[in-house]
């Protein structure tokens, strides 16, 4: 069930965070009016709906505008012997492997940073998430600044 439709049933009114989000989509707007529901934009809580249905109108008008001028560059630069769009030999390669190892030699550094410390722990005898909890407790975030489960101190101690 959608977000308009649950208004509707229950005559809750719909909070937005901010009317140009709203005003985008001159449709949906239509859609709250002739269902009779109600909203408030959070940034502009005494818009009503003419101001918002005078934005919407706008938005679209803007939307076509955009349209229709982006449509016309592409013509005449496609006039004017362009390539658009496809392959283009020369084009820069991303090489996402580069990425990857990047991402898995950070991930060995970390793993070799905290690992000592996790493998004395399970040698006292705690168990995945009392080590969990002791490195939350010591102020040790995860490799991605979080905080610490079971399964990351698992990862940790392969």
């Amino acid at each position: 069930m959608g977000t308009a439709s649950r208004c509707r049933l229950t005559g809750a009114v719909l909070l937005i965070a901010k009317l140009d989000r709203l005003s985008r989509d001159a449709h949906f707007l239509l859609g709250l009016e002739k269902a009779g529901i109600d909203f408030i934009a959070a940034d502009m809580p005494n818009a009503n709906r003419l101001t918002v249905g005078i934005m919407a109108l706008v938005a679209q008008q803007e939307r076509e505008a955009i349209s229709s001028r982006t449509k016309a560059a592409l013509a005449e630069a496609k006039a004017r012997g362009k390539k658009l769009g496809g392959y283009r030999p020369g084009a820069r390669k991303v090489d996402y492997r580069l990425s990857v190892e990047a991402r898995q030699r950070d991930a060995e550094a970390f793993r070799a940073s905290v690992g000592p410390m996790v493998a004395g722990l399970r040698d006292d005898g705690l168990s995945l998430r009392q080590i969990a909890a002791r490195l939350t407790e010591q102020g040790i975030r995860t490799a991605k600044g979080g905080m610490w489960t079971a399964a990351a101190v698992k990862r940790v101690s392969l």
